[in-house]
């Protein structure tokens, strides 16, 4: 009976186990982020605003990024996309800035993308907002991207915190974006061709996809191994219960 217990007691821990990763992969993958997270100091590059919808009975109609004017950017491209609509915010600069080498007197302050009629993100689905962001500044390393989310309940998530002192992730994590040096001599990661539309070469939109997909194989990969691991402690536990009642009929 002893060896019963225990086989009993390790199918708990081991679903136990995989139910807990199954949960921290849902967390993980619950975040506003943008993707590719990082772009080149100087140049520009095409970011998908990744939205997923955090609530089973309310869908997301607006998106809101804000852009840092403390480190302005000067173009911002959105890409259509069917049943939304785009609108770039431009605010004059109290005083010119210089951005890679370049006086800026003119900036982007947000773009938000508003659903038509008849759209949303419904539960359990997410949605990518395309736009192509530049010139990049050169003196600093990050790009901090507050964003809001409104449900068509009427509740808006701010999407705003930065990091704690120690690491960790608050619960509503602003997106950001990490700057490194440019290796193409001054030029950066760039985005080329496709007018306002903010279309780029089609190796570049291989690369930004690629990219964009990593997190949600991420999530995926936890996911399936939390339910492997969490099958593999439902069948010992299933075993050890048939062991169980085989003993008290020999017994008895």
């Amino acid at each position: 009976m002893s060896t019963t217990r225990s086989l009993i007691r390790s199918a708990g821990i081991t679903a136990a186990i995989g139910f807990t990763v199954i949960a921290g992969a849902g967390t993980a993958a619950a975040h506003v982020s943008a993707q590719p997270e990082q772009a080149e100091q100087g140049g520009h590059a095409k970011i998908a605003f990744r939205v997923p919808n955090e609530r089973p009975d309310a869908g997301t109609v607006r998106v809101h990024v804000s852009l840092p004017l403390d480190h302005p950017l000067s173009s911002v491209r959105t890409k259509p996309l069917p049943g939304w609509t785009a609108q770039v915010e431009k605010v004059r600069l109290d005083r010119p800035v210089d951005v890679a080498g370049a006086q800026v007197t003119e900036a982007v302050a947000g773009i938000t993308w508003t659903a038509r009629p008849g759209t949303r993100i419904a539960p359990d689905q997410f949605q990518e907002f395309e736009a192509t962001l530049g010139t990049f500044p050169t003196d600093t390393d990050q790009l901090v991207l507050p964003t809001e989310q409104a449900y068509d309940s009427g509740e808006v998530v701010r999407w705003d915190q930065a990091p704690a002192p120690d690491g960790s992730e608050p619960e509503h994590p602003s997106p950001t974006l990490a700057l490194t040096a440019s290796e193409g001599g001054g030029h950066g990661h760039e985005t080329t061709g496709g007018g306002e539309t903010g279309h780029g070469d089609k190796a570049h939109d291989d690369e930004d996809t690629e990219s964009a997909a990593s997190g949600d194989d991420t999530a995926r990969v936890l996911g399936g191994a939390g339910l492997a691991v969490g099958a593999l402690g439902l069948g010992l536990g299933a075993g050890a219960l048939v062991l169980a009642r085989r003993g008290n009929r020999e017994n008895s």
